[in-house]
């Protein structure tokens, strides 16, 4: 006797519940991603709302507003699991607020950064689509999260992201080299991946990425005095201007649409 084979929809939508702890029917039509718990900790503090997944690989919460939040932990594999399961629900938008290493000596640390596209050197994501295919976002969302940038009185930078699964690179001067040739602005281990997926997905999806380390310089690598100091003084920011517009989108109704060949 063969067993029937189960539906994508299927594995997803129970999938999503026991990975992040929270039923699908808790889950808001707009979604913020992000590597780190204290990013959820501090949504539910502001809005006074549960943490679901305490023990599991991934928290999450929403608020009242619909907006929920998942720490899905970090990596390329992690953010194509994540881009996955969020099938299940199909939502209206996705953003990732994430951190990124700068590739140039004017994006200091603080700085954000709205990618326009990401080179996708991680391998995950060839998986999914042909490697040909670009990695990009949904603009019309990045146009949201743009005016809310703006609107606090910051400024952000826009250029191509390199995503790769290699995390610890910086004393590899050949890898620099390579990085060079690229001309990229940032560099980080989900990006590409995450706009990759949502594309297979028909996700509608963006990444509002903070500047945490300058790792081309020997004193801009990130040690943990450094990372802290920019999680303390960006961190609430960060997640404010991607809460606010996530909520934007909410409150006017945009569909941001995805469109396939």
């Amino acid at each position: 006797m063969t067993r029937e084979t189960l539906s994508k929809a299927q594995i997803t939508g129970n999938w999503l519940p026991r990975y992040t702890g929270m039923p699908l029917d808790k889950f808001g039509e707009y979604i913020l991603l992000t590597n780190f718990s204290d990013y959820v900790t501090n949504f539910a503090e502001q809005f006074g709302c549960d943490v679901y997944g305490e023990g599991k690989p991934m928290q999450a919460a929403t608020n009242s507003q619909g907006i929920s939040i998942i720490n899905f932990g970090i990596g390329s594999a992690n953010a194509a699991t994540v881009m996955d399961l969020l099938s299940a629900i199909a939502p209206k938008a996705v953003l990732f607020l994430g951190k990124c290493g700068g590739l140039k000596t004017s994006t200091e640390i603080g700085n954000f950064i709205l990618p326009i596209a990401a080179i996708r050197g991680e391998g995950t994501s060839d998986d999914y689509l042909h490697p040909k295919v670009p990695a990009l976002p949904s603009f019309k969302l990045h146009k949201f999260v743009s005016d809310k940038v703006a609107d606090r009185g910051y400024e952000y930078r826009t250029g191509v992201i390199y995503t790769c699964n290699r995390r610890v690179w910086e004393h590899d001067q050949s890898f620099h080299d390579k990085l060079h040739q690229m001309t990229c602005i940032g560099i980080d281990m989900e990006t590409a991946t995450i706009f990759i997926v949502g594309h297979a997905n028909q996700i509608a999806r963006g990444a509002l990425l903070l500047v945490s380390d300058v790792p081309i310089t020997p004193d801009g690598v990130k040690m943990a005095d450094v990372d802290q100091k920019t999680t303390n003084d960006w961190s609430h920011i960060h997640l404010g201007i991607g809460v606010e517009a996530m909520a934007d989108i909410g409150s006017k109704g945009e569909q941001i649409k995805h469109f396939r060949y």
